[in-house]
């Protein structure tokens, strides 16, 4: 399937992509889009929880990494069906890090991939996915928890590893799975846990 780029999309693009490019950001941006930080976070939560609630808290972890692991399922069927090229391999001029070292393609790149696996990000997905189900089960963080995907799709960007619309693609199919999760979990999963296992 060919991915046509909107004007908006190409431009938003290249506005975080080359733009808006500081020193500090090369440094924090692979941190931020490292899946190994989300997994700190969600040990970090967990031993959090179990100290706060005990070992109950493990259902709910679980009920959380089982929903992002159905976004991130969701989404790797979707790349197959549309494979649309990431920004780096399709676009000359994109900033780009491969092997711990900042990259840029040349004025006159020429792709040389057909298909790829860019729409839609699971990054996007799975730390949209994780956000909401922590907002669903622990309320206090409600404030703040969104911060957490926004943050990861603006780094998907500034590695030049998707599109805008990539990027909330896989923001709306992380929230549509959350939401669902959510759902069948309140109505038809919490009651009938045993008293001493549920929050």
């Amino acid at each position: 399937m060919v991915f046509l780029t909107q004007t908006f999309d190409m431009q938003f693009f290249i506005l975080a992509n080359q733009i808006f490019r500081k020193h500090w950001l090369d440094q924090v941006m692979p941190l931020v889009s490292s899946a190994a930080l989300l997994w700190v976070i969600i040990l970090i939560a967990t031993a959090f929880g179990i100290y706060k609630k005990g070992p109950k808290i493990l259902i709910v972890m679980l009920v959380i990494i089982a929903s992002m692991g159905i976004a991130d399922f969701s989404t790797g069927l979707i790349k197959k069906t549309i494979g649309r090229v990431r920004p780096l391999n399709s676009l000359p001029l994109t900033y780009f890090r491969e092997d711990g070292q900042w990259q840029r393609r040349p004025l006159d790149f020429q792709p040389l991939k057909e298909r790829g696996n860019s729409y839609p990000s699971a990054h996007a997905s799975n730390s949209m996915t994780f956000a909401l189900m922590c907002m669903f089960f622990f309320r206090k963080l409600r404030p703040w928890m969104l911060f957490l995907p926004l943050s990861v799709g603006y780094s998907r960007l500034y590695l030049g590893k998707h599109f805008p619309t990539d990027v909330c693609a896989g923001w709306a199919m992380g929230a549509c799975v959350a939401i669902s999760v959510w759902l069948i979990w309140s109505h038809l999963i919490k009651d009938k846990l045993p008293e001493k296992l549920r929050l």
